[in-house]
């Protein structure tokens, strides 16, 4: 009883709500969501799309009606020292020792309105890496907070010129 009662006491908070966000998932989606004072959804899809299109992405889906847009682009994932590590390894171990080959990167677009003058804009971006045997080596998110500075800074630009028609 005594331990009990010790245990509850070092208790320092309640436990969380399991429907309750991850303070890292908030902080996350804050990076990833910006809000245009705009509710031309129509607009704010197409400079989206052509942004992702000037850096290289291919339009994969596009439904206007739901304010979602999905790309893609194939890149390089070969690393000269990963290379390296590969041959000395698996000359050591008499083995064929994989080593990351080409990746695909995607963003996914999500527009929704706030309220009756401003829609919120969600960028996601990730990464799925082959290695030279054609396997799936990783599969991650894209976290760096400069990659969604630049984009939105980029299609704020780009909707204030199509806005003022320059």
């Amino acid at each position: 009883m005594v331990l009990l009662a010790l245990a509850l006491g070092c208790a320092t908070s309640p436990p969380r709500h399991p429907l309750d966000p991850h303070p890292r998932t908030v902080a996350q989606r804050r990076m990833q969501t910006r809000r245009f004072e705009t509710t031309d959804e129509i607009q704010v899809l197409q400079a989206s799309s052509a942004l992702l299109v000037d850096h290289g992405f291919t339009i994969d889906t596009s439904e206007h009606r739901l304010g979602v847009l999905v790309a893609s682009k194939d890149r390089k994932a070969v690393e000269a020292g990963q290379v390296i590590l590969s041959i000395i390894a698996g000359a050591l171990s008499k083995s064929d020792v994989p080593y990351d080959h080409h990746q695909k990167m995607r963003a996914s677009i999500v527009i929704r309105p706030v309220g009756k003058k401003s829609l919120a804009v969600r960028a996601t971006f990730q990464r799925v890496v082959w290695n030279n045997h054609g396997q799936v080596s990783r599969r991650e998110p894209l976290n760096d907070p400069e990659i969604y500075t630049k984009f939105f800074a980029r299609l704020a630009k780009a909707l204030f010129l199509e806005a003022h028609e320059l």
